[in-house]
């Protein structure tokens, strides 16, 4: 595993994640957090989003025809899990109906 350059490509799609393509950003997450001990699992978890984001090279996001407004939605839950008592909240910000941050 010394030999694999695997902080660099996950870099790379860090780069890739912040610039074009949200959709890797909870792959790329997990995948980040093992950059000092990686193992011969986390490197097939890199080469899995490096062949998703081949695949899905010719998608694209794309905003709804609506009026061009900014619109966010959050919901959240006060205490949800009882055992440790965290609290959860999700959001997403929508513009002209299509989803730009969540």
């Amino acid at each position: 595993m010394m030999k694999i350059p695997y902080a660099s490509v996950v870099g790379s799609l860090m780069y890739a994640m912040v610039c074009t393509r949200p959709d890797i950003g909870y792959a790329v997450g997990v995948v980040s957090r093992f950059m000092s001990n990686r193992g011969r699992e986390h490197w097939a978890a890199v080469k899995w989003i490096l062949r998703y984001q081949k695949g899905t090279s010719s998608m694209c996001l794309r905003f709804g025809l609506g009026k061009p407004l900014l619109e966010g939605f959050i919901d959240s839950d006060m205490s949800v899990d009882v055992g440790t008592n965290r609290s959860t909240s999700e959001y997403v910000m929508t513009y002209a109906g299509g989803p730009v941050s969540w």
